[in-house]
Protein backbone atom coordinates (compact mmCIF):
# COMPACT_ATOMS: atom_id res chain seq x y z
CA UNK A 1 0.00 0.00 0.00
CA UNK A 2 1.35 3.14 -0.99
CA UNK A 3 2.12 5.57 2.37
CA UNK A 4 0.96 9.29 1.11
CA UNK A 5 1.72 10.84 4.68
CA UNK A 6 5.02 11.81 3.12
CA UNK A 7 3.11 14.28 0.29
CA UNK A 8 1.22 15.98 4.05
CA UNK A 9 3.27 19.39 4.10
CA UNK A 10 4.55 20.94 0.36
CA UNK A 11 5.67 24.17 0.31
CA UNK A 12 3.82 26.61 -1.93
CA UNK A 13 6.68 29.55 -3.75
CA UNK A 14 5.56 32.97 -3.11
CA UNK A 15 5.59 34.66 -6.94
CA UNK A 16 6.40 37.82 -4.91
CA UNK A 17 6.97 39.98 -8.51
CA UNK A 18 3.31 39.69 -9.22
CA UNK A 19 2.25 42.77 -7.70
CA UNK A 20 -0.40 45.40 -9.31
CA UNK A 21 0.86 49.71 -8.94
CA UNK A 22 -2.86 50.13 -8.09
CA UNK A 23 -2.48 48.61 -4.86
CA UNK A 24 -1.10 51.36 -2.66
CA UNK A 25 0.28 48.66 -0.05
CA UNK A 26 1.85 45.58 0.32
CA UNK A 27 1.62 42.91 -2.12
CA UNK A 28 -1.39 40.28 -0.12
CA UNK A 29 1.84 37.36 -1.55
CA UNK A 30 4.35 39.44 0.05
CA UNK A 31 2.03 39.62 3.24
CA UNK A 32 1.45 35.98 3.12
CA UNK A 33 4.97 35.06 2.45
CA UNK A 34 6.37 36.98 5.92
CA UNK A 35 3.99 35.78 7.81
CA UNK A 36 5.24 32.12 6.80
CA UNK A 37 8.62 33.06 7.43
CA UNK A 38 8.09 34.36 10.90
CA UNK A 39 5.98 31.18 11.35
CA UNK A 40 8.95 29.32 10.49
CA UNK A 41 11.50 31.45 12.70
CA UNK A 42 9.44 30.92 15.49
CA UNK A 43 9.69 27.32 15.10
CA UNK A 44 13.20 27.33 14.59
CA UNK A 45 14.08 29.05 17.40
CA UNK A 46 11.42 26.79 19.56
CA UNK A 47 13.34 23.93 18.12
CA UNK A 48 17.53 25.57 19.26
CA UNK A 49 16.14 26.19 22.62
CA UNK A 50 14.67 22.62 22.99
CA UNK A 51 18.12 21.32 21.99
CA UNK A 52 20.38 23.55 23.79
CA UNK A 53 18.02 23.16 27.23
CA UNK A 54 18.33 18.93 26.11
CA UNK A 55 21.89 19.60 26.11
CA UNK A 56 22.69 21.59 29.15
CA UNK A 57 20.77 18.94 31.59
CA UNK A 58 22.43 16.23 29.96
CA UNK A 59 25.79 17.49 30.83
CA UNK A 60 24.21 19.14 34.23
CA UNK A 61 23.52 15.58 34.76
CA UNK A 62 26.92 14.28 33.92
CA UNK A 63 28.82 16.35 36.38
CA UNK A 64 26.07 15.40 38.97
CA UNK A 65 26.82 11.84 38.63
CA UNK A 66 30.41 12.42 38.87
CA UNK A 67 30.25 14.49 42.02
CA UNK A 68 28.01 11.55 43.58
CA UNK A 69 30.01 9.03 42.40
CA UNK A 70 33.17 10.96 44.02
CA UNK A 71 30.94 11.58 47.15
CA UNK A 72 29.74 7.92 47.77
CA UNK A 73 33.71 7.21 47.71
CA UNK A 74 35.17 9.67 50.04
CA UNK A 75 31.73 9.46 52.42
CA UNK A 76 31.13 13.15 51.71
CA UNK A 77 28.76 14.71 54.26
CA UNK A 78 26.50 16.58 50.78
CA UNK A 79 25.99 13.52 49.41
CA UNK A 80 22.40 13.38 49.97
CA UNK A 81 22.00 16.87 48.30
CA UNK A 82 23.47 15.67 45.36
CA UNK A 83 21.38 12.66 45.07
CA UNK A 84 18.12 15.13 45.14
CA UNK A 85 19.98 17.33 42.85
CA UNK A 86 20.72 14.25 40.23
CA UNK A 87 16.25 13.50 41.00
CA UNK A 88 15.50 16.70 40.35
CA UNK A 89 17.74 17.13 36.52
CA UNK A 90 16.00 13.75 35.77
CA UNK A 91 13.09 14.67 36.53
CA UNK A 92 13.75 17.88 34.10
CA UNK A 93 15.08 15.53 31.28
CA UNK A 94 12.10 13.86 31.55
CA UNK A 95 10.01 16.93 31.26
CA UNK A 96 12.38 18.12 28.48
CA UNK A 97 11.72 14.79 26.31
CA UNK A 98 7.76 15.35 26.86
CA UNK A 99 8.14 18.43 25.62
CA UNK A 100 9.84 17.32 22.27
CA UNK A 101 7.69 14.64 21.43
CA UNK A 102 4.71 17.57 21.64
CA UNK A 103 7.20 19.64 19.21
CA UNK A 104 6.94 17.16 17.06
CA UNK A 105 3.72 16.41 17.06
CA UNK A 106 3.05 20.22 16.43
CA UNK A 107 5.27 20.24 13.75
CA UNK A 108 3.27 17.24 11.75
CA UNK A 109 0.40 19.17 12.12
CA UNK A 110 1.86 22.50 11.29
CA UNK A 111 0.94 23.58 7.42
CA UNK A 112 4.03 25.24 5.45
CA UNK A 113 1.47 26.51 3.56
CA UNK A 114 -1.94 27.54 3.27
CA UNK A 115 -3.01 24.50 0.95
CA UNK A 116 -1.36 21.53 2.15
CA UNK A 117 -2.82 18.89 0.04
CA UNK A 118 -1.91 17.79 -3.65
CA UNK A 119 -4.92 16.92 -6.09
CA UNK A 120 -8.39 16.47 -4.70
CA UNK A 121 -9.02 12.91 -4.80
CA UNK A 122 -12.90 13.05 -4.26
CA UNK A 123 -13.45 15.90 -6.61
CA UNK A 124 -13.91 15.92 -10.23
CA UNK A 125 -13.29 19.36 -11.54
CA UNK A 126 -9.60 18.24 -12.51
CA UNK A 127 -9.62 16.26 -15.02
CA UNK A 128 -6.55 14.42 -16.39
CA UNK A 129 -5.18 17.15 -18.09
CA UNK A 130 -5.74 20.33 -16.26
CA UNK A 131 -5.60 23.48 -17.72
CA UNK A 132 -1.92 24.92 -17.23
CA UNK A 133 -1.45 28.64 -15.60
CA UNK A 134 -1.03 31.25 -18.73
CA UNK A 135 2.36 32.92 -17.96
CA UNK A 136 2.17 36.58 -18.56
CA UNK A 137 4.80 39.12 -18.93
CA UNK A 138 3.44 41.94 -18.65
CA UNK A 139 5.61 45.56 -17.62
CA UNK A 140 3.64 47.61 -15.25
CA UNK A 141 2.09 50.02 -17.61
CA UNK A 142 -0.03 47.00 -19.34
CA UNK A 143 -1.38 45.08 -16.05
CA UNK A 144 -2.29 48.61 -15.16
CA UNK A 145 -3.85 49.07 -18.33
CA UNK A 146 -5.78 45.87 -17.58
CA UNK A 147 -6.22 46.63 -14.36
CA UNK A 148 -8.42 49.60 -15.29
CA UNK A 149 -10.33 47.64 -18.27
CA UNK A 150 -11.28 44.38 -16.22
CA UNK A 151 -12.81 46.53 -13.32
CA UNK A 152 -14.57 48.95 -15.87
CA UNK A 153 -16.27 45.89 -16.93
CA UNK A 154 -16.75 43.75 -14.11
CA UNK A 155 -17.10 46.07 -11.51
CA UNK A 156 -20.56 45.50 -10.48
CA UNK A 157 -20.17 41.66 -10.60
CA UNK A 158 -17.10 41.54 -8.46
CA UNK A 159 -19.18 44.15 -5.88
CA UNK A 160 -21.50 40.88 -5.91
CA UNK A 161 -19.33 38.76 -5.31
CA UNK A 162 -17.65 40.71 -2.38
CA UNK A 163 -21.15 40.50 -0.78
CA UNK A 164 -21.77 36.92 -0.69
CA UNK A 165 -20.01 35.20 2.75
CA UNK A 166 -21.83 31.26 2.26
CA UNK A 167 -19.13 28.80 1.00
CA UNK A 168 -21.92 27.46 -1.63
CA UNK A 169 -22.85 30.66 -2.99
CA UNK A 170 -19.51 32.27 -3.69
CA UNK A 171 -18.46 28.46 -5.17
CA UNK A 172 -21.60 28.94 -7.61
CA UNK A 173 -21.06 32.23 -8.22
CA UNK A 174 -17.46 31.95 -9.53
CA UNK A 175 -18.31 28.58 -11.64
CA UNK A 176 -20.98 30.53 -13.26
CA UNK A 177 -18.67 33.95 -13.57
CA UNK A 178 -15.22 32.32 -14.03
CA UNK A 179 -13.14 35.10 -15.95
CA UNK A 180 -13.44 36.54 -12.31
CA UNK A 181 -10.66 34.05 -11.00
CA UNK A 182 -8.07 36.17 -11.85
CA UNK A 183 -5.71 37.64 -10.39
CA UNK A 184 -7.25 41.68 -10.84
CA UNK A 185 -10.33 40.58 -8.70
CA UNK A 186 -7.90 39.90 -5.80
CA UNK A 187 -6.42 43.35 -6.21
CA UNK A 188 -9.85 45.18 -6.61
CA UNK A 189 -10.92 43.32 -3.12
CA UNK A 190 -7.50 44.20 -1.50
CA UNK A 191 -8.23 48.18 -3.12
CA UNK A 192 -12.21 47.83 -2.18
CA UNK A 193 -11.33 46.84 1.55
CA UNK A 194 -8.93 50.10 2.67
CA UNK A 195 -11.53 51.98 1.25
CA UNK A 196 -14.34 50.84 3.07
CA UNK A 197 -11.98 50.93 6.39
CA UNK A 198 -11.30 54.72 5.08
CA UNK A 199 -15.21 55.49 5.24
CA UNK A 200 -15.64 53.66 8.45
CA UNK A 201 -17.20 50.94 7.01
CA UNK A 202 -15.13 48.67 9.81
CA UNK A 203 -17.98 45.42 9.39
CA UNK A 204 -18.26 45.62 5.50
CA UNK A 205 -14.62 45.72 5.04
CA UNK A 206 -14.50 42.32 7.57
CA UNK A 207 -17.26 40.95 4.63
CA UNK A 208 -15.19 41.49 1.92
CA UNK A 209 -11.93 40.71 3.20
CA UNK A 210 -13.58 37.16 3.92
CA UNK A 211 -14.11 36.59 -0.21
CA UNK A 212 -10.57 38.25 -0.28
CA UNK A 213 -9.10 35.36 1.12
CA UNK A 214 -10.72 33.28 -0.59
CA UNK A 215 -9.95 34.36 -3.86
CA UNK A 216 -6.35 34.47 -2.91
CA UNK A 217 -6.48 30.81 -1.52
CA UNK A 218 -7.78 30.10 -5.24
CA UNK A 219 -4.44 31.84 -6.79
CA UNK A 220 -2.29 29.87 -4.55
CA UNK A 221 -3.52 26.74 -5.34
CA UNK A 222 -3.53 26.96 -8.98
CA UNK A 223 0.25 28.20 -8.39
CA UNK A 224 1.32 25.08 -6.55
CA UNK A 225 -0.73 22.88 -9.23
CA UNK A 226 0.61 24.67 -12.02
CA UNK A 227 -2.96 24.88 -13.21
CA UNK A 228 -5.70 27.47 -14.59
CA UNK A 229 -7.12 28.86 -11.16
CA UNK A 230 -10.61 28.22 -12.49
CA UNK A 231 -9.72 24.70 -12.39
CA UNK A 232 -9.41 25.13 -8.08
CA UNK A 233 -12.36 26.58 -7.81
CA UNK A 234 -14.14 23.52 -6.59
CA UNK A 235 -11.31 22.37 -5.00
CA UNK A 236 -10.88 25.00 -2.61
CA UNK A 237 -14.35 25.34 -1.70
CA UNK A 238 -14.87 21.15 -1.10
CA UNK A 239 -11.75 21.52 0.97
CA UNK A 240 -12.44 24.42 3.24
CA UNK A 241 -16.02 22.87 4.05
CA UNK A 242 -14.62 19.36 5.06
CA UNK A 243 -11.75 20.22 6.35
CA UNK A 244 -9.91 19.36 9.45
CA UNK A 245 -9.46 22.15 12.21
CA UNK A 246 -5.88 23.32 11.04
CA UNK A 247 -6.72 24.00 7.72
CA UNK A 248 -9.68 26.15 8.87
CA UNK A 249 -7.66 27.61 11.77
CA UNK A 250 -5.25 28.24 9.43
CA UNK A 251 -7.43 30.19 7.07
CA UNK A 252 -9.26 32.34 9.82
CA UNK A 253 -5.69 32.91 11.18
CA UNK A 254 -4.67 34.73 7.51
CA UNK A 255 -8.04 36.32 7.37
CA UNK A 256 -7.33 37.93 10.66
CA UNK A 257 -4.21 39.08 9.96
CA UNK A 258 -5.61 40.60 6.53
CA UNK A 259 -7.78 42.65 8.61
CA UNK A 260 -5.44 43.73 10.39
CA UNK A 261 -3.30 44.80 7.70
CA UNK A 262 -5.66 46.70 6.10
CA UNK A 263 -6.75 48.40 9.35
CA UNK A 264 -3.33 49.89 9.28
CA UNK A 265 -2.80 50.83 6.02
CA UNK A 266 -6.16 52.65 5.80
CA UNK A 267 -4.60 54.29 9.01
CA UNK A 268 -1.64 55.21 7.48
CA UNK A 269 -3.33 56.63 4.38
CA UNK A 270 -6.02 58.46 5.99
CA UNK A 271 -2.99 59.80 8.03
CA UNK A 272 -1.40 60.52 4.53
CA UNK A 273 -4.06 62.43 3.28
CA UNK A 274 -4.42 64.86 6.09
CA UNK A 275 -0.65 65.58 6.12
CA UNK A 276 -0.96 66.31 1.92
CA UNK A 277 -3.78 68.22 2.86
CA UNK A 278 -2.04 70.41 5.47
CA UNK A 279 0.86 70.52 3.55
CA UNK A 280 -1.76 71.87 0.94
CA UNK A 281 -3.25 74.90 2.83
CA UNK A 282 -0.17 76.27 4.42
CA UNK A 283 0.36 80.08 3.46
CA UNK A 284 3.67 81.75 2.09
CA UNK A 285 5.85 81.25 5.09
CA UNK A 286 5.26 77.60 5.77
CA UNK A 287 2.10 78.39 8.18
CA UNK A 288 -0.91 76.47 8.75
CA UNK A 289 -3.68 78.61 8.69
CA UNK A 290 -6.29 76.82 10.39
CA UNK A 291 -3.42 75.71 13.29
CA UNK A 292 -2.66 79.77 13.09
CA UNK A 293 -6.45 80.75 13.58
CA UNK A 294 -7.13 78.63 16.66
CA UNK A 295 -4.27 80.46 18.34
CA UNK A 296 -5.30 83.50 17.61
CA UNK A 297 -7.06 86.09 20.54
CA UNK A 298 -10.93 85.41 20.39
CA UNK A 299 -11.12 89.18 19.04
CA UNK A 300 -9.25 88.93 16.21
CA UNK A 301 -11.08 85.46 15.49
CA UNK A 302 -14.34 87.34 14.99
CA UNK A 303 -12.27 89.40 12.57
CA UNK A 304 -11.45 86.99 10.47
CA UNK A 305 -14.77 84.69 10.54
CA UNK A 306 -16.74 87.90 9.69
CA UNK A 307 -14.30 89.59 7.22
CA UNK A 308 -14.84 92.83 8.99
CA UNK A 309 -12.00 94.93 8.06
CA UNK A 310 -12.52 98.25 9.67
CA UNK A 311 -13.12 95.65 13.05
CA UNK A 312 -9.32 94.31 12.44
CA UNK A 313 -8.35 97.48 12.17
CA UNK A 314 -9.73 98.78 15.39
CA UNK A 315 -8.41 94.83 17.35
CA UNK A 316 -5.25 95.52 15.85
CA UNK A 317 -4.84 99.53 16.93
CA UNK A 318 -6.14 98.32 20.23
CA UNK A 319 -3.62 95.44 21.00
CA UNK A 320 -0.26 96.27 22.86
CA UNK A 321 2.00 97.24 19.47
CA UNK A 322 4.33 93.62 20.08
CA UNK A 323 1.58 91.27 20.64
CA UNK A 324 0.09 93.24 17.71
CA UNK A 325 3.00 92.53 15.35
CA UNK A 326 3.90 88.86 16.35
CA UNK A 327 0.47 88.15 15.19
CA UNK A 328 -0.09 89.76 12.24
CA UNK A 329 3.24 88.21 11.49
CA UNK A 330 1.63 84.96 11.76
CA UNK A 331 -1.19 85.70 10.06
CA UNK A 332 0.16 86.67 7.20
CA UNK A 333 2.79 83.64 7.47
CA UNK A 334 -0.02 81.09 6.96
CA UNK A 335 -2.34 82.92 4.48
CA UNK A 336 -4.75 84.44 6.43
CA UNK A 337 -3.79 88.16 5.85
CA UNK A 338 -2.55 88.98 2.15
CA UNK A 339 -0.62 92.06 2.58
CA UNK A 340 -0.75 94.70 -0.71
CA UNK A 341 -4.02 91.91 -1.67
CA UNK A 342 -5.16 94.35 -4.60
CA UNK A 343 -1.59 94.80 -5.72
CA UNK A 344 -1.10 91.42 -6.22
CA UNK A 345 -4.71 91.05 -8.04
CA UNK A 346 -3.82 93.82 -10.67
CA UNK A 347 -0.58 91.84 -11.05
CA UNK A 348 -1.78 88.40 -11.76
CA UNK A 349 -4.69 89.87 -13.89
CA UNK A 350 -2.14 91.30 -16.03
CA UNK A 351 -0.16 88.68 -16.47
CA UNK A 352 -2.84 86.66 -17.37
CA UNK A 353 -4.07 89.20 -19.82
CA UNK A 354 -7.81 89.02 -18.06
CA UNK A 355 -9.78 91.55 -17.56
CA UNK A 356 -12.57 89.79 -15.54
CA UNK A 357 -12.28 90.11 -11.41
CA UNK A 358 -10.96 87.31 -9.72
CA UNK A 359 -12.19 85.45 -6.28
CA UNK A 360 -10.67 87.30 -3.44
CA UNK A 361 -8.47 85.96 -0.70
CA UNK A 362 -9.57 85.07 3.07
CA UNK A 363 -8.85 88.82 4.13
CA UNK A 364 -8.94 90.81 0.94
CA UNK A 365 -7.41 94.04 1.73
CA UNK A 366 -4.30 96.24 1.80
CA UNK A 367 -1.96 96.27 4.55
CA UNK A 368 -3.38 99.17 6.95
Amino acid sequence: MVDYSKWKDIEISDDEDETHPNIDTPSLFRWRHQARLQRMEELQKEREELAKSRETNFKKIQETKDKVSDAEKKGAPNLDDLKTALKELEKEANSLKQKESEFEKKEKVTPWNVDTISHAGFTKTVINAPPSRASEELSEEQKEQRMKKFVKENEKTLKKFGMLRRFDDSKRFLQEQPHLVCEDTANYLVIWCINLEMDGKHDLMEHVAHQCICMQYILELSKQLNVDPRACVSSFFTRIQVAEPEYKNSFNDELDSFKERIRKRAAEKIQEAEEEERKARLGPGGLDPIEVFETLPSALQKCFETQDIPLLQETIAAMPEEEARYHMKRCVDSGLWVPDAKKAEQAEQAEQGDSAATESPEVDTETK
